[in-house]
């Protein structure tokens, strides 16, 4: 697994609530994941200002589910932007796995610049791609 600049990585700790009658994550809950932990990449990244100029929202899922997690077990994340922002737009790669490294879930997701004072969209200013490690 090939750690790139500004890589987020996080552990989850599944709910009792978060699985299914099958026993398996909910796939609403892997969204809901994906949203929180790209919030929690922003958050680690950006600067007060930014963070207070700006919001962003999923604009396109594009999701893969190899395999699932039952209850106990720890779901690693990882995220990381790897292309410039097109527009007001960029896609964020999302990546979980379990302990032993086998992928549960990966996407690939885009995501839009919302400015807060406007409640518009923007484009993304070019001070915020490095933020993410991609020039």
């Amino acid at each position: 697994m090939t750690s790139l600049p500004n890589t987020y990585r996080t552990i989850i700790m599944p709910d009792p609530t978060d699985f299914d009658e099958m026993g398996h994550v909910n796939n609403a809950v892997w969204v809901r994941w994906i949203q929180d932990v790209a919030t929690a990449h922003w958050m680690a990244v950006a600067t007060p200002e930014q963070i207070a100029a700006y919001v962003w929202v999923v604009t396109r899922h594009e999701i893969d589910y190899p395999a699932n997690v039952g209850p106990g077990a720890l779901v690693h994340a990882r995220t990381w932007i790897s292309d410039v922002p097109k527009g007001a737009r960029y896609d964020r790669n999302m990546e979980f796995t379990d302990d032993a490294g086998r992928v549960l879930v990966r996407a690939k997701t885009t995501w839009a610049l919302i400015d807060r004072a406007k409640g518009r969209i923007v484009r993304v200013p070019a001070e915020i791609p490095a933020r993410f490690g991609v020039a």
